[in-house]
Parts: C-alpha cells; structure tokens; sequence
C-alpha cells in the first residue's frame, strides 16, 4: 500500500509540474509572438497614430484573456491569494511595525 501512496504522490506531482510548465510555454510564446505581430503592424503604418487603435492590440489582448484564464487553471486561487495570505500579511505588518517602534529606541 505505501509503493501505490507514494507512486500516487508522485503523479500527482509531476502533473502539477506539468501543468505550470506548460502555462510559462505558453506564457514565453505569448510575448515572442505578439512582440512580432506588433512589430509588424507598427512598421506597416506610415503614421505612427494609426498604430493605436484595438485592431493592431485585438490578437494581444483576446490571447492575454486566455493566457489569464490558463494561469488561472494552472494556478487557482494562489494566483493572486494563498490559503494563509492574510495571516502572512498581518505577520508582516506586525514585525514592519515592531522594528519602526524600535527604530528611534
């Protein structure tokens, strides 16, 4: 039974790994394409103000909706907050406010 618990921990982990690699490919090849793209586009106009409009930034801004909605997956909550998120900042908040009390002692 601790051969299949472990080989379980295991799978489950390179899974993971997995996942989180496959958002920072994609990640990588979001920034080397769209860098491109825009490059492209910018070097077509002759006047640069015709560069700013939501057609040149539609590809970049509908592939960055997905790549969030990826990170998302990969990540969940921990994106932005963690289980102990709050009790680390109170921490942190705590000690930031100990040292400047003791600052001027």
């Amino acid at each position: 039974m601790e051969k299949y618990s472990e080989a379980s921990r295991y799978n489950r982990a390179k899974k993971k790994v997995d996942k989180i690699k496959g958002f920072y490919t994609h990640a990588i090849v979001y920034v080397v394409i769209n860098t491109m793209l825009l490059s492209m586009i910018y070097t077509g106009y002759a006047n640069v103000t015709d560069f700013w409009n939501f057609g040149s930034f539609s590809t970049a801004i509908g592939w960055g909706i997905g790549l969030f909605v990826h990170g998302i997956s990969v990540f969940g909550k921990q994106l932005f907050f963690s289980s102990n998120w709050e009790e680390k900042k109170m921490e942190q908040f705590l000690k930031e406010e100990e040292q400047n009390n003791h600052k001027w002692e």
